[in-house]
């Protein structure tokens, strides 16, 4: 079943996961996107304002991206985003932390100039096991009106 725009009202969409993340990722990510030495070393970020070797902000991103993908994205009528409004790193990711990835929908309306599609503007909030809230990200989604809706 498709998902249409129809079928994100505001509110709790879902909660998705658990993503296991592990400390060989972490290191891959960082030395290929992101090689600072608290996502490299674990001696260098125990000295750093983290207190110890923690994930990259932009690999929790795209983790995030990968939870949505498998938890809707890849489901919807989909025709992209025009970009992310906002995104704050709000604690560490941590080797061994098990992500769940809460998304609501905070606005839906239809275009203006393409009433065939909607804007969807969500808020995902990754969290870890321990339910501490990691990284905040609000985006907007176009979404294909469902047949008839126009």
């Amino acid at each position: 079943m498709t998902l249409t725009f129809e079928d994100f009202p505001p509110g709790r969409f879902g909660t998705f996961g658990p993503r296991h993340v592990t400390r060989d990722e972490i290191l891959a990510f960082a030395a290929e996107f992101d090689p600072q030495p608290m996502h490299l070393d674990e001696e260098a970020a125990s000295k750093s304002m983290l207190r110890g070797l923690s994930g990259s902000g932009w690999h929790l991103c795209s983790l995030m991206m990968r939870m949505m993908a498998d938890g809707f994205i890849t489901r919807a009528a989909s025709l992209g985003s025009p970009g992310v409004d906002e995104v704050r790193w709000l604690s560490p990711l941590r080797p061994g932390d098990d992500l769940m990835l809460d998304v609501d929908v905070l606005e839906a309306r239809t275009s203006k100039s393409r009433p065939e599609l909607g804007i969807v503007k969500f808020k995902c909030t990754a969290r870890n096991a321990k339910g501490e809230a990691l990284a905040e990200m609000t985006s907007p989604i176009l979404i294909k009106r469902c047949e008839g809706a126009v």
